[in-house]
């Protein structure tokens, strides 16, 4: 999903939901399509070229778009379908989102799709938001990988099934995805602002969807809306990352090519309408309000704005950035820092069509949510009249520029964003929007911000009635095509090397060495498209006896240091980071503290040296400090009766056996609650004067970069900070337990979910561990095609996800199998007795050599598409590096995996996995739902 939607872990997290579908067509609808005749000869006619990105056509009006990256050793195929929420009508609200669920079922050529992705390793998804719906995958990057990716989208264009008994399946997956957004107090909030806001435009439908249409909507109406819409004259297909331009045009030309252009008339009911409904101008405030159990309150104002592509919008994208930035924003001045609320957001909704900015304020029991609501509307309305400073402004066009040229760097994230901006109406604006961007002055944003934030064009909580209405008027969208077509872009960034991200290459090019006071150096460069750099530092410090009772101290010490240093304020480091390109994210607690940083080249000794004064002189100010308490409660807070947090919670207490004040104890969340507000200010101070220093810190590097000065940057900056207390690393021991089982009531939440798990005797590091890996892929970690969710989803229908975890430890012989599932609190009796009816048949009858052969290649060709990933790597070489190891052991665990039979996968099994000894954690409203008996 494209980025700019995600503004928040709270807003990804929501959006999520959203994503991944599966399914199949009967014989009746595969004879009502007219078969594809092969047509030889059929060439892509070339069109616009923008900084490295080309477009084609073929004559059945398929657009193409080629982003060849030699320096991304994977490729992504994604293909995006013009048809959105947007384009349902009456008894249809939800079809588009389930039809992308109904393409994972299968067509006649490809017929069990998850097992094909999970052979090919595939990152891969499925999403429908307003606009579009789009699917993509992501492959190490082959000939045999990308040929069958296109195959796989070329046939599902067409040939899906969309069969009736994969409907009557997957309707209540798609209805327990649906419950389970109900759970979520931010998407419920969104969704009751979105239909307040539209009453007649098809925007004020939620993608997810009506829960009666999804439960009723006959297998006919999905199969013509199918055939109306997946068809190559309303799909863009992005092939991005490491390929061959010609070759990889020649075979889309060829799985394409053949798919006829279909005849759209009245007769057939096929004809693609533009969407001609406008919203009219709202005439007064429109309020929604839900009540639910939960335990924080929450305020949501939405503004009627332009469409996505008009020029307003750089200004719009600014005005949101100014008003919700964290620490500068006006709302998180007006409401965090005097205490009315515990968080604030914003999204600037960026349609096709005109839509919506959205701001919100999280406000805790404890404080009056009239106050808060009150200082939002107060801001909102000062913001329509008071002017904007060139700092504001700048400020936030350094941010929303950083994003973007940090996304151009990644060719696989703009293979997946170039599907939003193609929806808006043509791929060009991305770089448009970016130079509009650049362009925008305190003027321009003053006049949306007056244009915009009118009281009568807001959606909130309350109706207030006025006698002299002052309304927006929304421009309609602009001519897309008239405003790109002469736009050239500007340079292309800077190409990388093709590296192949292979252990004994890994090996071959990182350096290794220790610097004075004992830091580790791991540095590996090469050169990346844009000069990307990645780098994290991991300062150890304290031992199990030093740290007890102190692990929220830990964390918040953490959470300190980026707010501040003793010479800078919390926004004068966003802003310098900001402006040398750098996303730089501090976190941890415990007994270690992490640093991921992402920039590039010309920048990196500066970022290093700005990071190196928040870790070494941390303002620790008494003001940032309660807005992080603040921060922490909200969250907590949000959390505390959803059944996947506290039954994950209440398991994980059970497994971990430790003793209350261990850093290793897992706190319920009341305790959390109660231990934040319980840490003082000079209990952070203190801590951080006792334990911080480098003698035990890594720090590593990959990309583009001159190892000679980092080398002597990292001696300068952290050679001489001793840490003044010894390191000792926290010790795992394996406790056998018995099987015990624990239902925890969460009352008015329409999902449920159970978390299982148990206690393992084993290392990353013995002959066992590779067969139980495999073997765990094969049980639910194989995304699509694993035992659970064939079983849960596939098959019965009865849970949207499923899956299991292998947690095992490098220096410890102390591991944790656990699994999850999500289901309807009605549908608990069925799913348990298919979760303990999986596991035993695992036990009992093992897996087949097929089954042990395609999740090796799979698993396999997943870890290969880790390694390419910089940001991934470089945590790797970290860990590699404090375990005693180099890369050769995952070249030596990939040949273990590689050369293992089913009798050694399924033996493992047997010795692990101990139904006697799991024990079961599940939460939800079985009261208000009680369960329907499974069947005998």
């Amino acid at each position: 999903m494209h980025t700019r939607l995600v503004t928040s872990s709270v807003l990804s997290a929501a959006l999520a939901a959203l994503l991944v579908s599966p399914a199949s067509l009967d014989a009746q609808a595969q004879r009502a399509r007219p078969k594809a005749a092969a047509q030889p000869g059929v060439h892509a006619t070339k069109g616009a070229t923008v900084e490295g990105i080309t477009e084609y056509s073929l004559p059945n009006g398929l657009k193409i778009l080629l982003f060849p990256d030699q320096s991304k050793p994977t490729v992504t195929v994604n293909v995006t379908y013009l048809v959105g929420s947007k384009h349902e009508g009456y008894g249809e609200g939800g079809m588009a989102h389930l039809l992308e669920h109904m393409a994972f079922k299968g067509t006649p050529k490809h017929k069990d799709i998850p097992q094909e992705l999970s052979d090919h390793g595939a990152r891969f998804n499925g999403s429908t938001l307003f606009d579009r719906t789009n699917y993509f995958e992501t492959t190490p990057a082959t000939d045999a990988n990308l040929e069958w990716a296109l195959d796989l989208e070329a046939d599902r264009m067409v040939n899906s099934f969309i069969a009736k008994k994969d409907l009557e399946s997957e309707f209540s997956v798609v209805r327990n995805e649906f419950e389970n957004a109900e759970n979520n107090p931010w998407l419920v909030s969104l969704q009751r602002t979105m239909a307040a806001a539209y009453r007649t435009h098809g925007y004020g439908r939620w993608p997810a969807g009506s829960k009666s249409d999804i439960e009723n909507v006959p297998i006919e109406r999905l199969q013509v809306f199918y055939r109306k819409y997946y068809q190559p004259d309303n799909a863009v297909l992005v092939v991005a990352g490491k390929f061959d331009p010609e070759k990889t045009l020649a075979l889309i030309e060829k799985k394409f090519g053949t798919i006829p252009r279909p005849r759209r008339s009245l007769e057939t009911g096929n004809l693609l309408f533009a969407t001609y409904t406008v919203e009219p101008v709202q005439d007064g405030e429109r309020f929604a309000t839900a009540r639910r159990v939960g335990d924080q309150y929450m305020v949501m104002a939405g503004y009627h704005v332009p469409a996505g592509a008009h020029p307003d919008f750089a200004a719009i994208d600014v005005l949101k950035h100014a008003l919700t930035n964290s620490p500068s924003g006006r709302l998180y001045k007006a409401l965090i820092d005097t205490k009315l609320a515990g968080a604030v957001d914003g999204l600037a909704f960026q349609l096709r069509e005109p839509g919506l900015l959205l701001v919100w304020a999280q406000v805790r029991l404890e404080q009056s949510l009239d106050s808060a609501r009150a200082a939002m509307e107060r801001t909102l309305d000062e913001a329509a009249k008071s002017a904007f400073t060139a700092e504001e402004v700048e400020r936030a066009k350094t941010d929303l520029r950083k994003d973007i040229e940090l996304e151009l760097n990644n060719s696989e994230q703009i293979g997946y964003q170039l599907s939003e901006w193609a929806a808006m109406g043509d791929w060009r604006l991305l770089f448009l929007h970016r130079d509009r961007i650049a362009k925008v002055t305190p003027a321009d944003v003053q006049r949306v911000a007056s244009a915009y934030l009118k009281p009568s064009n807001r959606t909130l909580a309350e109706y207030i009635p006025t006698q002299t209405p002052d309304r927006a008027e929304i421009p309609s969208a602009p001519n897309v095509a008239a405003m790109v077509g002469d736009y050239k872009g500007t340079a292309v960034v800077q190409a990388g090397e093709a590296f192949e991200a292979t252990p004994k290459n890994i090996d071959a090019r990182t350096t290794r060495k220790a610097i004075p006071n004992s830091v580790q150096l791991t540095l590996l460069p090469k050169q990346t498209r844009g000069n990307s750099v990645n780098t994290q530092i991991v300062l150890r410090y304290g031992t199990e006896q030093t740290l007890t009772g102190r692990t929220t101290i830990s964390q918040l010490v953490a959470g300190m240091l980026s707010r501040g240093t003793k010479s800078l304020t919390r926004q004068q480091v966003k802003d310098s980071l900001d402006k040398l390109k750098a996303q730089v994210n501090i976190g941890g607690g415990g007994n270690n503290v992490t640093v991921s940083i992402q920039t590039v080249r010309d920048r990196l000794i500066p970022v290093l040296e700005l990071v190196a004064q928040e870790l070494r002189s941390p303002a620790l100010d008494s003001a940032e400090f309660e807005k992080l308490k603040q921060e922490n409660l909200t969250q907590l807070e949000q959390v505390k009766s959803e059944p996947i947090a506290v039954s994950q919670t209440t398991l994980m207490r059970k497994l971990s056996g430790k003793p209350r004040g261990h850093p290793l104890y897992v706190p319920t969340m009341e305790e959390a609650i109660a231990d934040v507000k319980a840490v003082t200010l000079e209990q952070v101070r203190a801590f951080y004067n006792e334990f911080f220093g480098a003698s035990y810190a890594d720090l590593a590097v990959v990309g583009d970069f001159d190892a000679d000065s980092v080398s002597a940057a990292a001696t300068r900056l952290f050679g001489s900070w001793r840490s003044q207390q010894p390191y000792a690393r926290m010790v795992r021991t394996y406790v056998p337990m018995d099987s015990a089982s624990q239902v925890i009531e969460t009352p008015d939440k329409a999902n449920a979910a159970i978390f299982i798990g148990q206690t393992l005797p084993l290392r990353d590091d013995d002959p066992d561990f590779p067969a139980m890996v495999v073997a765990n892929y094969l049980i639910g970690g194989g995304a699509m095609n694993s035992r659970l969710i064939t079983r849960l989803r596939q098959k019965e229908g009865i849970s949207y996800g499923a899956q299991s975890v292998l947690q095992v430890q490098s220096l410890d012989r102390a591991g944790v199998f656990l699994g999850v599932a999500i289901f309807a609190p009605q549908n608990v009796d069925r799913l348990v007795k298919a979760m303990k009816e999986e596991i035993e048949k695992v036990r009992t009858e093992g897996f087949t050599a097929a089954e042990v052969d395609a999740a090796k290649s799979g698993y396999l060709q997943l870890r290969s598409q880790n390694r390419a990933n910089d940001s991934e790597l470089v945590g790797t070489l970290v860990n590699r590096r404090y375990t005693g190891r180099t890369m050769a052991y995952d070249a030596e665990l990939e040949s273990h995996i590689a050369a293992l039979t089913a009798d050694q996968v399924n033996a493992a099994v047997k010795k692990y996995i101990d139904p006697s000894r799991l024990i079961s954690v599940r939460a939800g409203d079985f009261a208000k739902h009680p369960p329907e008996k499974a069947t005998p």
